[in-house]
């Protein structure tokens, strides 16, 4: 089968679960025999991707915005856009303050819907035009319910089928203001109408998404993300070293504070002198005051030989990471559509500490591989902590447990299976 992934990119700059999720999903797929086209947009996808060849970045993220701001760019010509959208210049927009951050960009998403009827229209017929030209696909596959926009272009020029995935479009949109949001909500639902099939990341994400875009059952399918467990060394927790980690982007929305605070009022207690706390995924701009404030708060407290920031996370240094950690908090304050360092962590027979919101509840009731709390607050989860903490034979068993639940629920070629079945059932309805 031939198949397009369209995957907005997050240049690197922090760990981007939907990016990984796409990634892996899209080796997966080539593991049994399919033909996968991956087409980044705004940024570039994580540096260690190898396999883009010649396909261009879309609606570069410097490109659009200037050309959303201020008409005159629109008008630019072909080698200034050229520059905007070359490697180092994305690279560099990756870092910068709010290029995750939906707030200042309501306009931009509004239009980016709106599709051929919006201010981007030109590198739509681009986009499109690139597709039908060098592709010849049997299904395309948008990464999320924001790239909707796309949805009837494609369909009246290439006549195909389109999945799209859903997993945390409310993180994007609901911090809007009220009459905004539902507007935008009200667009995605619209513009879903050209959309075979929709993929959810978890059982929970699919009961929050169907009544907000109207999504038909026969139209909604929920496939699990996965990884392949022979990629992750395992190692049996509850013995030597019982540092805590957190592998995410070190942002306010994912908890890292939460978890500084719990790690701060844990320490007081003599019996976790030799716990440390390491930190990795990235960050961008916009969260660099943030970090500065958490990482001060850890050394007025007198734990400066007590913490560690990792600044890589891609690839063997996550795999490093993994090694040095005997449990791992990402205590998302709204938690979260899945969250793939979750499989990630677990596969390396690590047990998660998380609050009981979003799908985290799911997931580690279906491993069994970790603890979940009620009250996202820093007194309950350093209680968490200590469950394991405080009983290595609990915390070998999570771990065992961990490591076996990813085998059995959440391996990535199983879950492929699924998808190409999703595929399959909407290419004969065509």
């Amino acid at each position: 089968m031939n198949i397009i992934q369209i995957i907005p990119g997050s240049g690197g700059s922090f760990y981007c679960g939907n990016c990984l999720r796409d990634s892996k999903f899209v080796e997966a797929l080539r593991e049994q025999g399919h033909n996968v086209v991956k087409i980044p947009m705004y940024l570039p996808l994580f540096s260690d991707e190898h396999d883009l060849g010649d396909t261009p970045v879309f609606y570069g993220a410097i490109s659009i915005y200037l050309k959303q701001l201020m008409p005159i760019f629109r008008k630019a010509p072909k080698w200034f856009d050229n520059l905007l959208n070359s490697g180092p210049m994305l690279k560099f927009a990756a870092k910068m303050s709010g290029s995750t951050d939906a707030t200042g960009l309501e306009d931009m998403t509004i239009s980016m819907l709106m599709g051929e009827e919006g201010k981007q229209k030109e590198e739509l017929e681009r986009m499109t035009d690139w597709m039908a030209e060098n592709c010849k696909p049997d299904v395309i596959h948008i990464s999320n319910a924001l790239l909707l926009g796309l949805a009837h272009q494609i369909k009246k020029k290439l006549n195909v089928p389109i999945v799209c995935s859903l997993q945390d479009e409310d993180v994007w949109v609901d911090v809007m203001e009220p009459d905004v949001r539902e507007g935008v909500w009200k667009l995605m639902a619209d513009k879903g109408q050209e959309v075979d099939a929709y993929i959810s990341v978890s059982s929970y994400f699919a009961e929050r998404m169907k009544p907000v875009l109207n999504i038909p059952d026969h139209k909604l399918h929920t496939i699990h993300l996965g990884v392949n467990p022979d990629d992750y060394r395992f190692f049996e927790r509850g013995t030597g070293d019982r540092h805590i980690g957190y592998v995410s982007r070190m942002c306010h929305e994912n908890g890292m504070d939460i978890l500084v605070d719990a790690f701060i009022r844990l320490k007081k207690d003599a019996n976790y002198a030799d716990v440390k706390l390491i930190l990795t995924g990235g960050s961008t701009g916009a969260d660099t005051k943030f970090i500065k404030q958490n990482l001060g708060k850890l050394r007025k407290a007198g734990l400066a030989d007590h913490f560690e920031v990792l600044e890589e996370f891609e690839g063997e240094a996550r795999h490093s990471f993994f090694e040095r950690v005997s449990m791992i908090s990402v205590p998302v304050r709204n938690g979260e559509a899945f969250g793939l360092y979750m499989i990630e962590s677990m596969a390396s027979g690590i047990p998660m500490v998380q609050p009981a919101l979003g799908a985290f509840p799911e997931i580690i009731n279906k491993t069994k591989g970790g603890v979940v709390y009620q009250n996202n607050t820093p007194e309950e989860l350093e209680k968490a902590l200590k469950t394991l903490l405080d009983d290595p034979g609990h915390h070998a068993k999570r771990s065992i447990s961990a490591r076996k639940g990813v085998e059995k629920h959440f391996k990535i070629d199983k879950h492929a299976g699924e998808m190409i079945t999703v595929y399959d059932k909407i290419r004969k309805k065509n």
